[in-house]
């Protein structure tokens, strides 16, 4: 369905959105979706260039935005995030839990204990820690919106990610047990489960391996990988005020993946 320019600009307008991981990819389209339809942008990434570069192009949407440094392994950084958010803007309608990492590509066996530590703080720890604080300032104002970024390997096995895979599932369960937690307080909490996408992670993956290119693509039925702007697009669905009674969702973004 094709909604009028009007109607589309006024679905988050002055909404406030919190994006982690919104240097590049996902994160950055979804930022751009945002703005597009009324929305203030807040980007959170370590990544600072490319931070401060998504924020440029929002405001050359017209939006309003900025960034804010943070390490989403570091509980305080994210509470922090939430702070100055607040500060800025006053309140928090919508947060974005998309920053990860994918993690080695290798059989459990031979992933070294630091690896592990590494992408569960930041896969895991990022969303669990990250909600805790938006949670807290959604039940002050009287209610929000959240859509953690999980994965395909959140629904089903992947060989050779077996941590990655872990954390995403932990994701999808957080969300779930959230979302009935919080379903009375006027607080919406989903997830999205994109399959291969066309991000600066997937493409470091592919340059370990180009073999995988054609690979990869075989497992979907649409015979192409996802796009940002897919996944961000389907954020945007799952945070629409007129969805008041989608919650505990985790929404496959696959190409028809999971139908087979």
């Amino acid at each position: 369905m094709t909604y009028p320019t009007t109607e589309r600009m006024i679905r988050f307008q002055d909404q406030v959105v919190v994006i982690t991981g919104g240097a590049s990819g996902v994160g950055r389209a979804t930022a751009l979706a945002f703005a597009g339809e009324g929305g203030r942008v807040v980007v959170a990434d370590v990544a600072e260039e490319g931070g401060h570069a998504t924020v440029e192009m929002v405001r050359q949407e017209g939006a309003e935005a900025m960034f804010i440094t943070c390490d989403v392994a570091q509980p305080d950084q994210l509470q922090q995030l939430v702070s100055e958010t607040v500060r800025t803007y006053g309140r928090l309608d919508v947060a974005i839990n998309n920053a990860g990492v994918g993690g080695v590509f290798a059989r459990t066996a031979d992933v070294p204990a630091e690896e592990y530590h590494r992408v569960v703080n930041i896969n895991l720890g990022g969303v669990f820690f990250g909600m805790q604080y938006q949670i807290r300032q959604m039940l002050r104002q009287g209610g929000g919106c959240i859509v953690n970024v999980a994965s395909l390997a959140g629904l089903r096995g992947f060989a050779n990610c077996s941590i990655y895979t872990a954390t995403k599932h932990a994701i999808v369960g957080l969300t779930k047990a959230s979302s009935a937690e919080y379903a009375r307080k006027n607080i919406r909490i989903n997830a999205v489960c994109p399959t291969y996408t066309r991000s600066p992670l997937f493409e470091q993956l592919l340059e370990l391996n180009p073999s995988y290119e054609e690979k990869f693509k075989l497992n979907i039925p649409m015979r192409r990988y996802g796009q940002p702007a897919d996944t961000a697009q389907a954020i945007l669905w799952l945070c629409d005020p007129r969805n008041t009674f989608v919650t505990g969702l985790a929404l496959p973004i696959d190409g028809g993946m999971m139908a087979v």
